[in-house]
């Protein structure tokens, strides 16, 4: 009854702010002009579409806001009323309190916030689906961040995601497709997700993480977190100053190159996927700042790391060979891979499914990002994989939904960028590093020290083995062997005594005719 009275709040809601209106208008068959007629007898709207969108969305909650997050980056799949309102979900969620805010502070930290900071602003700075963001002074005069954790969200998490795993498992049951898709795994990994961003401690970890593999690249700057004040529900960190990268005539006023920082995010986010395997899921405009700090002046500023992908060594180097075949416009290799990974059944014709490939991405190469569409390519791809019965990868979901947010931003920032040409150089230097000698040398380093203390080992491990199999029943085959040992040793001993005979016999002969003579 709990998950019922649930659903029949997102249904309701949908229908009070007109979305399942909108919803069926974009169905132009005739069987559906009665149904659009008959639910729209009486009804009238004095808010825009896209408010009615983002007001329905903030009502139902964190999951639904973070639908409209993503939704806000395709501009291309949007229309532009919606995307101008959806872009308000992404830091300008209506704030809880500030009285809660300072209650739960307070009660995380278990002191009064008249002894933690020497100033604290009441009023969030930001606020966004799960958490708010206040600006205070600590008592040693730095600078930080407060994050605050919405009250009441397990509960409403738990309920939505009790709802989209009763659907996945009826869409598994009633569709084909359905199975293929594997939805019940891929509510799985938004589950772990979502509850891992419930948890600010881990996004705390998240950060020092990123911070540390994104050191040397110069390119982007990662808060640092105040550990000792870090708790599950409130966290601490270095307060960061930057102009919200969708602000982008003020940057261009600051003198920021804005063509530049487009391929600076392109690489940033290749850096992430193929060198470390740990990159930041949740790259939409309103996490990104750029700094105008002259010693740090155009650099990327990343917020909130709550969602974080990994991807192991495999994932790494499938993806990388499958990225290098499509800039090389090699799709026999994509096939190929395909059915290595066991993504297609063993079965399929490589030179089929060579021909789908090609048929979807040759019309898209040699264009600038202002006429690609990533989302119609992956649209096209999955009606291909359907006829291949192609298995969708859980653990790449997070991947995929950072790629479209990583074009969506690149999109905004560089139409004309050569999205392609850009990824192409670093991908085939990441893979130069992963093969060859190089590769080698540096796997070898890495596993230097456990080969220094596992060599002097050996000798005694295999005299252990060799006592094992002795004790195990395989006396004969040792006894056996010792038997054969023996017989070699005499053949030797008397090839041994015959060559000394022979070299004795030849030295006395040579004596004998000496004496003789």
């Amino acid at each position: 009854m709990r998950y019922l009275s649930r659903l029949l709040v997102i249904v309701w809601t949908l229908y009070r702010f007109g979305l399942d209106e909108l919803a069926l208008s974009t169905l132009k068959r005739r069987r559906f002009r009665f149904l659009r007629r008959l639910i729209s007898v009486g009804r009238a709207w004095e808010q825009p579409r896209g408010v009615r969108l983002r007001l329905a969305l903030e009502r139902l909650g964190p999951i639904f806001v973070k639908f409209g997050q993503l939704l806000s980056t395709r501009r291309d799949l949007v229309p532009a009323d919606m995307i101008e309102e959806l872009s308000q979900l992404q830091d300008n969620v209506p704030p809880f309190p500030a009285a809660l805010s300072r209650e739960l502070i307070e009660r995380a930290f278990g002191r009064r916030i008249e002894d933690i900071f020497a100033t604290f602003e009441a009023e969030p700075v930001a606020s966004a689906s799960i958490a708010q963001v206040h600006f205070g002074t600590l008592k040693d005069g730095r600078e930080v961040a407060v994050k605050v954790l919405r009250p009441g969200m397990l509960d409403i998490i738990e309920d939505d995601l009790a709802l989209m795993r009763t659907v996945a498992g009826w869409v598994e049951r009633f569709s084909a497709d359905g199975r293929r898709l594997k939805p019940r795994e891929v509510v799985g990994e938004f589950n772990t997700y979502l509850h891992d961003e419930l948890d600010l401690v881990r996004e705390a970890a998240n950060a020092a993480q990123l911070r540390r593999n994104m050191q040397d690249l110069q390119l982007v700057l990662v808060p640092e977190m105040i550990w000792e004040f870090c708790t599950s529900e409130v966290i601490v960190m270095e307060r960061m100053r930057g102009v919200p990268i969708s602000q982008l005539e003020r940057l261009r006023q600051a003198g920021v190159d804005i063509k530049k920082l487009a391929r600076d995010g392109v690489t940033i986010f290749f850096t992430q996927v193929f060198r470390d395997g740990f990159f930041h899921a949740d790259m939409h405009p309103g996490n990104i700042q750029v700094s105008l700090d002259p010693q740090t002046f155009g650099r990327y500023v990343a917020l909130d790391f709550g969602i974080i992908g990994t991807l192991t060594e495999v994932d790494k180097d499938y993806l990388a060979q499958n990225f290098i075949a499509f800039f090389r416009r090699d799709y026999k290799r994509v096939a190929e891979l395909h059915i290595e990974s066991g993504w297609v059944p063993p079965e399929t014709r490589v030179d089929e499914l060579e021909g789908a490939v090609r048929t979807v991405c040759e019309p898209h190469f040699d264009k600038p990002l202002k006429d690609i569409s990533l989302g119609q390519v992956l649209m096209r791809l999955f009606q291909i994989s359907r006829r291949f019965n192609v298995e969708i990868q859980p653990q790449l979901v997070l991947l995929q939904k950072t790629l479209l947010n990583i074009e969506g931003l690149g999109r905004q920032l560089d139409p004309d960028l050569d999205l392609w040409a850009t990824a192409k150089p670093f991908l085939e230097r990441w893979m130069d590093e992963q093969v060859g000698w190089r590769a080698f040398v540096h796997r070898l380093k890495k596993e230097a020290p456990r080969f220094a203390h596992m060599v002097p080992e050996f000798p005694r491990l295999m005299h252990e083995v060799l006592r094992q199999r002795a004790d195990s029943g395989h006396a004969d085959l040792t006894r056996q062997l010792i038997h054969e040992q023996r017989r070699t040793n005499n053949l030797l001993q008397a090839l041994l005594w015959g060559v000394a005979g022979f070299m004795l016999a030849l030295v006395l002969t040579q004596v004998a005719i000496r004496w003789v003579g």
